[in-house]
């Protein structure tokens, strides 16, 4: 008679939707949804939404917030809320794509080593501690210098610079399940280690990961801000939200300060919407929060 696995423990569906109901309940959430919501939708269409091209001069110069501008024009009369539209798309996109850079790679190396062990355990992790060994911003800095600024090399700087987060928690997610039961009787039986893996680990590894990610979804957008600030992110040419805090914005800082608060603005808004998301998603994913029985 065939012996069976063990099956991956599986919450009940009844527990996965009070779990989804308890995350959208919450009104600090439901904001958090909505504004990243908001700016994701305008980084999409923002050639449809925004009053003005992403350059385009209007009959104005330094205009202060009006109805016609609701936030003022620039030095050279660009409509400041449509740039700040504009860079929504580039900081998303730069941003999107360093965490999946990032935490796809980290997951990938800390679940192999922590599942694997020994010799090759202790390889990985000193690999993680020499890329921790280097602020995630000052790595990323060294790595956009010497790429030069495009926008994926500044997604793959700033990814690099989150490997080692997601490494380490993928590892420590994956020791805390390769001794479960359902694993040993896997390994008895003779399953390969590649379906154990797949079936068994990552989907047990996906709910910290999530929250991992969302979270560092918010230290990509300012570490492109921030790159883009001191002439190593996107060329200037291209609105992104470090270039309008860069530059001009403050050459004219006390003539016109809506010219860096707009942008300033919306980074925190963002930044602030994506924490709050990630501890949204690690009180509904963690067991231990969701008041399983």
């Amino acid at each position: 008679m065939a012996v069976q696995t063990a099956a991956t423990p599986v919450f009940p569906v009844r527990t996965r939707l009070r779990s989804v109901r308890r995350f959208l309940v919450r009104p600090v959430t439901l904001v958090a949804v909505v504004v990243f919501a908001m700016f994701l939708f305008v980084s999409v269409f923002a050639p449809l939404v925004a009053p003005y091209g992403r350059n385009e001069p209007t009959s104005v110069y330094f205009a202060a917030p009006s109805l016609a501008h609701p936030f003022g024009t620039d030095n050279l009369g660009r409509d400041v809320l449509s740039r700040v539209m504009y860079g929504a798309r580039v900081s998303l996109q730069v941003g999107v794509l360093a965490v999946l850079l990032g935490t796809g790679t980290g997951a990938v190396l800390g679940v192999l080593s922590g599942y694997a062990g020994g010799a090759a355990d202790i390889a990985g992790q000193r690999f993680v501690d020499v890329l921790q060994s280097l602020p995630g911003v000052l790595l990323a800095l060294v790595i956009a210098a010497g790429l030069g600024a495009s926008l994926f090399n500044l997604a793959l700087a700033i990814g690099v610079a989150i490997i080692p987060a997601s490494a380490r928690i993928a590892r420590a997610a994956t020791l805390g399940v390769r001794g479960m039961p359902y694993i040993e009787a896997a390994t008895t039986v003779g399953a390969p280690a590649r379906r154990i893996i797949l079936r068994h680990v990552l989907p047990n590894v996906m709910a910290p990961m999530l929250v991992i990610a969302s979270v560092q979804l918010g230290f990509a957008i300012v570490s492109e801000a921030a790159l883009s600030y001191l002439g190593l992110g996107i060329p200037l040419g291209t609105p992104t939200w470090g270039n309008m805090l860069s530059g001009s914005s403050l050459l004219y800082m006390q003539r016109a300060p809506w010219m860096g608060l707009a942008p300033g603005l919306a980074l925190t808004l963002v930044v602030m919407a994506a924490n709050l998301l990630g501890d949204a998603l690690r009180d509904a994913l963690d067991p231990r929060l969701r008041g399983v029985r």
